[in-house]
């Protein structure tokens, strides 16, 4: 079967490496956002999946604007049997998803979660379960008939980067089976009635409090490496761990220090932090820190 691929970040070339490693299935090009500039030095970069696409002499195409009139009609001269999009960053017009079967791979339990950050939202919301959904697209967001969902069991600690290792394998292997067994799948309605929402994470998001513990350290999981947790004096926490989720306490206070950490107080709760990072400053342990600001038993970590 021929396959258009359309994907942008590392989840997405996962998928994409999967996809030409299968017998059967020929992917016959590749859509992909802009190159970009990346860092201080704004050095143009290209998509994972541009590099990948490349080394397979596959035909990448990065418009701006995928409902461009021209650009809908290159690729409307592509012959296809499907088209596969995860984590695309970009609405497909009328004319696309009439083109061939256009299959999404989403990275929660529709219809929940739908938007730009479902992986986040589940550590945020400190669920127990999540997966990831095969649907037809259509021109909502995310609220395409479900063609199968594979789920996962989420750890109590588990942080983001390993979760989004977790859910691209599924998601890789449910790409495969989908398009394999197309016809065996009956796709399923949305309860749009069940829909929550996610947003796109944006670097303010880091910014936490010492007011409840769980929220904190919910918080710590979702958004390491990027855009990390901080203080509102720039202080980066970047090894917590979550001791205690209801004891009330003084926000900040340091309740004890002992040789690698120290453990910290908040309105609900308790954390027992390991290194930060000040600002323009490298990552440090805590003890390092606290010595360095002289503070002690009892003094409000800020």
């Amino acid at each position: 079967m021929k396959v258009i691929f359309m994907g942008t970040p590392d989840y997405a070339q996962k998928i994409l490496e999967r996809l030409i490693s299968e017998s059967g299935i020929d992917v016959v090009a590749v859509y992909t956002q802009p190159d970009k500039p990346v860092g201080r030095k704004k050095i143009m970069t290209a998509p994972e999946v541009k590099v990948l696409a490349e080394t397979k002499n596959i035909a990448v195409y990065q418009p701006t604007r995928l409902r461009d009139e021209e650009t809908v009609k290159e690729l409307l001269k592509i012959e296809c049997d499907y088209i596969v999009v995860a984590a695309y960053g970009q609405i497909l017009p009328r004319a696309i998803l009439d083109h061939a079967p256009c299959i999404n791979l989403h990275a929660s339990i529709l219809p929940q979660y739908r938007g730009a950050s479902p992986i986040q939202q589940t550590l945020l919301n400190d669920d127990k379960v999540t997966g990831v959904t095969a649907m037809l697209m259509e021109e909502g967001l995310d609220t395409g008939d479900i063609l199968k969902i594979d789920t996962i069991d989420v750890p109590k600690d588990m942080m983001v980067s390993t979760l989004f290792d977790a859910l691209t394998e599924i998601a890789s292997s449910l790409t495969v089976d989908v398009l394999q067994n197309f016809e065996k799948y009956t796709p399923v309605k949305q309860n749009d009635a069940e829909s929550t929402h996610c947003k796109k994470i944006m670097k303010q998001d880091g910014l936490v409090k010492f007011d409840d513990a769980h929220t904190l350290y919910s918080k710590y999981r979702a958004f390491t490496p990027w855009p990390g947790i901080y203080l509102e004096s720039g202080l980066k926490l970047k090894k917590i761990e979550l001791i205690e989720k209801c004891a009330l306490g003084k926000s900040g206070s340091i309740l004890e220090i002992n040789t690698d950490n120290i453990l910290v107080a908040c309105s609900k709760g308790v954390i027992k932090i390991y290194t930060v990072q000040p600002q323009s400053k490298k990552e440090m342990s805590v003890i390092a820190y606290i010595n360095g600001k002289r503070l002690v038993l009892e003094d409000t970590f800020l």
